[in-house]
């Protein structure tokens, strides 16, 4: 009996060596089949989408270079550019005028940041009354919205021009002259009717099942637009906010039509004293170092969203 067993047991090693199954009697068992490796090195469709990126960098880098020679050359070989370049880009002036325009950029930055402070605060208090609900607070609603709709309507350099010349005018007791302090609160005044837009359009955008889950689970209306709706708004408008705070910076050059020695004022002051415009590039120059990179985060933050709205995630 034991040779019966060792022969049947070396008949099954027979057959499992065996490809085809002989050596046995009984049909080979098949064993588990092996995925196929992947080859080593990248496809030949990556290599593919690698081609076409090169290409794709090469021809923007070609077109770039074609299109601002060409506005160089047509700058250039123009009959006045040796003028132009005397009155607006003169080395010797860049250099005398920074020293005094870098300054009084301190004026525009301090301005910016006050405002901008107060502009969040008051544009969010707008956008909650537009998007109240509440019968009792309709006259609220209503003042909101005459509100946006004047301060939106009216330019900015004729809020300055009234409130900085307008006020003093009147000269009531206790009542600051101060004309960086009036610039301010124009400021103040038209963009919180913007950046208010803003602030509502994000919470128009949150998906009306959000406030009725949030009802559901025995949140009042106050509770529901603070822990539900407004996290979600604010996250989805920050990259338009930062759009509307480097207009905002801009707008700031606006203050020394009042009197105040800013930036931009510095400017017109050494070229009304030199003849020379170089004063304004140096200005302009200061500017784009402060806004630039603010507007390099606008971008940032703008991929970033689509890139959480691709991959699903909404909020």
């Amino acid at each position: 009996m034991s040779d019966d067993v060792d022969g049947g047991l070396l008949d099954g090693r027979a057959g499992a060596g065996d490809p085809e199954g002989r050596g046995s009697g009984t049909d080979a068992v098949p064993g588990p089949t092996r995925s196929r490796a992947r080859p080593e090195g990248p496809t030949r469709r990556e290599l593919a989408e690698r081609a076409q990126r090169r290409r794709a960098v090469l021809v923007a880098f070609v077109s770039t270079v074609v299109v601002f020679g060409l506005l160089t050359a047509l700058v250039v070989s123009s009959p006045g550019w040796s003028d132009v370049r005397r009155s607006f880009f003169s080395w010797d002036h860049l250099t005398e005028a920074l020293p005094d325009i870098v300054p009084a950029f301190w004026v525009n930055v301090k301005v910016f940041v006050i405002a901008e402070a107060f502009i969040l605060v008051i544009a969010l208090l707008l956008a909650l009354a537009r998007s109240s609900r509440a019968p009792v607070l309709f006259p609220l609603r209503v003042l909101s919205a005459i509100y946006v709709d004047l301060l939106r309507g009216i330019p900015v350099l004729l809020v300055l021009f009234l409130l900085g010349f307008g006020v003093p005018a009147l000269r009531l007791e206790g009542v600051p002259n101060d004309p960086v302090l009036w610039a301010t609160v124009a400021l103040v005044l038209s963009y919180s009717a913007y950046v208010s837009e803003v602030y509502r359009a994000g919470i128009d955008s949150v998906h009306e099942d959000q406030r009725a889950a949030a009802r559901s689970l025995g949140l009042s209306s106050f509770q529901a637009m603070r822990f539900v709706i407004l996290p979600q708004a604010v996250r989805r408008v920050i990259p338009p906010l930062l759009n509307d705070f480097i207009a905002l910076q801009k707008e700031t050059a606006l203050v020394g039509v009042l009197g105040p020695v800013e930036a931009a004022r510095q400017a017109q002051i050494y070229s009304s004293r030199e003849f020379n415009f170089t004063s304004y590039l140096a200005a302009a120059l200061v500017f784009l170092a402060f806004t630039i990179p603010l507007t390099r985060l606008t971008d940032w933050l703008l991929s970033r969203q689509r890139a959480r709205i691709g991959g699903g995630r909404l909020a």
